[in-house]
């Protein structure tokens, strides 16, 4: 965060714009944190109506923030791979804000729905487990499974949309490797390869794992018959999120390999004072 929004000397861009939502959605994601395990560690009644309703809800939104926000960085720097002389409208730094501000806004209005059903119903009652769906009626669950539904598929479209444009970039890297083009691009093209893949790799170990465990929970576990059945799937859920969690830890990787700014100010902050000569 100190990089990217108390630097004055860093230059503006549409890359840069996305960075900083990032930032920021991983930011917010930790102050959820300490709320989640204050709900787990004492199970009353007010804070567990207050991660249910504000907690989850504001985790969630950063999650999925973060996830759409990586596909933004990876469709950003592979037209400056394919594109480099072009300037398209994702490249520019007002289609950039414009682009951030309305996918928080997506998110949050798809949050306040369920936010609503739950504070106007639902506040104050206690189960008998500590499960936030366990509060679920009817309508609530409904709402609950076509919100996950909706997210599932752009979180595909994501996965899908970072694989091709990780497979493009190769096919780049290849015809340039064979081409007679000068060694200099070639070294580009290869570097932009392997920083696309740490962003894939990253996205595919914090986010692949939740995904094809939530959806499937959520549509099971109303058939369970009581909590002993559901539990392996409530514990398995609950290591995935542990591991998207831990996605907000591994995207400094992606900040130092895709930008130049990150890792100057990393030299900067690491640099060893040399010795004063006589």
């Amino acid at each position: 965060m100190w990089v990217y929004f108390c630097n004055d000397q860093q230059i503006q861009s549409s890359i840069t714009v996305f960075m900083k939502n990032l930032v920021a959605a991983d930011f917010f994601l930790c102050l959820c944190l300490p709320l989640r395990i204050a709900a787990y560690a004492n199970n009353s009644e007010i804070m567990s109506n207050i991660y249910c309703s504000f907690g989850a809800t504001a985790f969630y939104i950063n999650m999925y923030a973060s996830i759409f926000f990586m596909d933004f960085i990876a469709a950003n720097r592979y037209l400056m791979i394919v594109q480099p002389l072009e300037t398209q409208a994702l490249q520019m730094v007002r289609t950039a804000h414009y682009v951030s501000a309305a996918t928080w806004l997506c998110f949050l209005a798809m949050a306040s729905i369920y936010l609503i059903f739950y504070l106007q119903n639902f506040w104050g009652q206690m189960p008998d487990a500590f499960t936030c769906e366990s509060r679920h009626s009817s309508q609530l669950s409904m709402t609950y499974k076509v919100i996950h539904c909706v997210t599932f598929v752009g979180f595909v479209f994501v996965l899908v949309s970072l694989i091709v444009l990780y497979w493009k970039t190769h096919q780049k890297l290849r015809q340039v490797q064979f081409s007679s083009q000068v060694s200099f691009r070639s070294q580009t093209f290869n570097r932009s390869k392997h920083n696309m893949l740490v962003l894939v790799v990253i996205f595919c170990v914090c986010f692949v794992p939740y995904h094809l465990v939530k959806l499937p929970y959520v549509f099971i576990k109303p058939l369970l018959h009581d909590c002993t059945e559901a539990q392996p799937f409530y514990i398995l859920t609950e290591l995935t999120i542990v591991l998207a969690a831990l996605n907000a830890s591994l995207d400094p990787l992606m900040y130092f390999f895709f930008c130049n700014t990150f890792r100057a100010q990393l030299n900067l902050s690491t640099r060893r004072p040399q010795p004063v000569r006589e």
